[in-house]
């Protein structure tokens, strides 16, 4: 387990007074690892105070802690003989990974899209464990001593979860020792409620974290030992569980929150008829996910709960574990070896028997020489990928991709579309990431080819306030009506699809029929699954679906995504980009962040920039435009200089060759047509025609404002006709900053003057 930098320890006065602790753990006490020769054990211990801890070997597992009463000596026994009585999780529903429902996930949703590597890249939980008053309370009213067992019982979690490439960072613990926060009963259906109400409302504004469990003194009713929401990871509201302390050992608390966890997460009991693997037998503890914990205790997932979790990963949930939390240090300080890249390293690759990475040297934690980088998505070859390059692509509708932005190794935090947002190409809203639909619950639950059913059903069933159409439970845990605007944030209410729920075999069909004034009838398919009291009704609709347009179910109400403010936060992205979770502008590709109204390269402040082919493809064409019009200018030029020497070079014009005449020189009245010199603008050259004229040579450059005489003028009948009282000049190249003259008749004898 690790301790994210701002870790903190929360405890209260007895006035209820908060007393938040940041504290530097520099007496390492916690350890993660093998027994020497023997490559399949695992090995979780504490030296905090004594060796407690537990051994696993390939067939049998013990538990080790100080012997009470004595100083210095300990105790080791097998994990069997650790009597705890035995508990279930409050959570009943087992929705199978395999067959039509799985099968109806992957052809009808946007994880189509959803990339493999995800599943690859390490995922972090930034955890918080809190503590109520009656824990505090059995344990001896001792918060130092209970904030060890915490602290404990995460190092204990973040073990079991490593195999799945999910690390747990804990964030934080808190004590209730002076009074509960919320309140908390046997009734752990409530309990759960008050709980999440409680985070939402207090914890996540002072301290932020993915996911919180409450460790609870209280003996639950019946046999539960704890419960959770299902597939709630991330979300503001369910994103966390309540777990009853039933054993002395931490390692008991341990494993139920390793269990609801899971069921955050997104997994299922391992039941008979899923025919799950487990690589442990029933008499070694079995897996994690059982639905009943007796001992020895369960410390590995089975092959259901790894398909689960891909599952659920692949519907976008846990979209806030792809962040890498600021490490302070381990469970206890810092320590080379532990996988954890901590104040004064450049890399840790764990121990050196384990080590595989070649960027980094586990014997001091420093890069070896030559490379940049060990870890990270934004790592090749131990060097850092350049900017714009892609490292996590979007895994469903509402998510944004991420890429490197050159500066580092890792790749930036995953960030998705703002609440409230369309979702692209669905017909729904995005909440927490995901793209709810009805449609989507429908397929769920009764698999391919099921679809809502028309909203008078949604309204018949949903008010009549019973077990099988509601709006969920009221304050006084009673069934309540749904009002028409809410009701289809009700119980779902579904057509076609197979003949029973494809859920379980705890789940029923509930079919109603609603007669038509015109004749016929409708029939509604809505589902009740036998969970007792104690466990939230799966057959309703999910928060964030879309009841309307423009609105969206929240907290069994059809509310206004204006609740979200998603409008207000696009405004300021100029039309050129979208809002993501983190209210900050994501814009589109040839736009700059943060508010998309200057030029740039797209992407967002917590994205990076966009793809590096994008930025490649901009510089080549604005190098091929340089290059075009230098070409461009390079002909004119060479065309331009080449008539002007032909021009003043040609030996057959209309006119024949010009010659100096000087000033004095006397008008010879006895030609006719003759004209006195004037001056034309040079625009207005053009190209003398072929005649039978007599060749002259012509000067090559007259001398400026020299006056010309034309000697033998163009006969009338050798000149063309006009067709028109005015001739069109042929275009000449137009030098920058002059424009053509007017088109005018050509004279017939016309004196030229040019000028340099």
């Amino acid at each position: 387990g690790l301790l994210a930098r701002g870790f903190t320890e929360t405890h209260y006065l007895q006035d209820g007074t908060d007393v938040v602790l940041t504290r530097n753990h520099t007496g390492h006490c916690y350890y993660h690892g093998q027994v020497q020769g023997h490559p399949e054990s695992s090995v979780s211990l504490s030296t905090c105070s004594g060796l407690r801890g537990i051994i696993v070997f390939e067939n049998n597992s013990y538990i080790l802690e100080p012997l009470e009463g004595a100083t210095g000596e300990h105790k080791i026994y097998r994990a069997e003989n650790l009597k705890i009585a035995p508990g279930s999780c409050g959570h009943q529903l087992d929705i199978p990974a395999t067959g039509a429902a799985a099968r109806a996930t992957s052809q009808h949703s946007p994880a189509a899209r959803y990339k493999r590597e995800t599943l690859k890249t390490t995922k972090y939980v930034e955890l918080v464990i809190v503590a109520d008053n009656r824990e505090f309370q059995r344990q001896g009213k001792d918060v130092e001593k209970i904030k060890q067992r915490l602290i404990e019982i995460a190092n204990y979690v973040d073990k079991f979860y490593r195999p799945l490439n999910i690390r747990v960072a804990l964030v934080g613990v808190e004590v209730w020792n002076d009074m509960d926060k919320c309140s908390i009963s046997q009734d752990p259906f409530t309990s759960l409620h008050e709980f999440l109400d409680w985070r939402k409302l207090k914890l996540l504004p002072r301290k932020a974290h993915d996911n919180a469990q409450l460790i609870s003194g209280v003996y639950f009713q019946g046999t539960t030992i704890g419960m959770a929401p299902i597939m709630s990871m991330c979300t503001a509201e369910q994103s966390g569980g309540v777990v009853m302390d039933h054993s002395e050992n931490p390692l008991g608390a341990a494993v139920t929150l390793a269990h609801e966890l899971g069921h955050n997460f997104g997994m299922n009991h391992d039941t008979l008829e899923r025919g799950c693997n487990c690589k442990a037998s029933t008499d070694k503890g079995g897996c994690i996910m059982n639905p009943s914990t007796g001992y020895p205790f369960p410390m590995v997932f089975s092959s259901c709960s790894r398909k689960d979790l891909e599952n659920s990963l692949e519907k976008g949930v846990g979209m806030c574990l792809f962040n890498l939390p600021e490490v302070k240090e381990s469970f206890g300080g810092p320590k080379c070896g532990n996988g954890y890249v901590e104040d004064g390293e450049e890399c840790d690759c764990g121990e050196p028997e384990e080590c595989t990475n070649r960027c980094c040297n586990a014997t001091t934690c420093a890069l070896n020489p030559g490379a940049v980088c060990a870890h990270g998505l934004c790592c090749e070859d131990c060097q850092l990928k350049a900017a714009g390059i892609s490292c996590r692509e979007s895994s469903n509708s509402c998510d944004l991709p991420e890429f490197c932005t050159g500066a580092g190794p890792q790749c930036p935090a995953n960030v998705y579309l703002h609440d409230g947002h369309a979702c692209h190409g669905v017909d729904g809203y995005c909440y927490n990431g995901i793209c709810q639909t009805h449609e989507q619950q429908c397929i769920t639950l009764w698999g391919p080819g099921a679809k809502p059913a028309p909203g008078i059903c949604f309204e018949r069933v949903n008010s009549a306030g019973d077990p099988y159409g509601n709006c969920g439970k009221d304050s006084k845990s009673s069934f309540a009506k749904c009002e028409p605007r809410d009701a289809k944030c009700g119980k779902i209410q579904c057509q076609g699809g197979a003949n029973r729920p494809v859920i379980g075999t705890n789940a029923v069909s509930i079919e109603t029929n609603i007669p038509l004034q015109e004749g016929g009838k409708i029939l509604c398919r809505g589902t009740h699954v036998y969970l007792g009291d104690d466990m939230p009704d799966p057959g309703l609709v999910l928060a964030g679906t879309k009841c309307e347009d423009g609105k969206i179910c929240l907290n069994r109400r059809c509310q206004n995504t204006s609740v979200f403010g998603v409008h207000k936060c696009a405004t300021k992205c100029h039309g050129r980009g979208v809002c993501n979770n983190k209210k900050n502008c994501h814009c589109e590709a040839d736009w700059a962040p943060p508010f998309c109204d200057k030029p740039g390269f797209g992407g967002s402040v917590d994205s990076g920039p966009i793809r590096q082919a994008d930025n490649k493809s901009l510089t080549i064409g604005v190098l091929i435009t340089i290059l075009c019009l230098i070409f461009a200018g390079s002909i004119m030029y060479l065309k331009r200089k080449t008539f002007m020497r032909w021009l003043f070079t040609s030996k057959k014009t209309t006119i024949e060759k010009l010659r100096s005449v000087s000033p004095a020189r006397p008008s010879r009245s006895s030609e006719p047509n003759h004209v006195h010199a004037t001056c034309v603008s040079k625009n207005l050259i053009m190209k003398p025609q072929n005649t039978t004229m007599q060749k002259r040579d012509v000067p090559r450059r007259p001398l400026p404002y020299q006056v010309i005489d034309i000697s033998d003028p163009v006969k009338t009948h050798e000149v063309p006709p006009l067709k028109t009282p005015q001739r069109v000049l042929p275009p000449l190249p137009q030098l920058p900053g002059h424009q053509a003259g007017p088109e005018r008749p050509l004279p017939a004898n016309p004196s030229l003057r040019f000028s340099q």
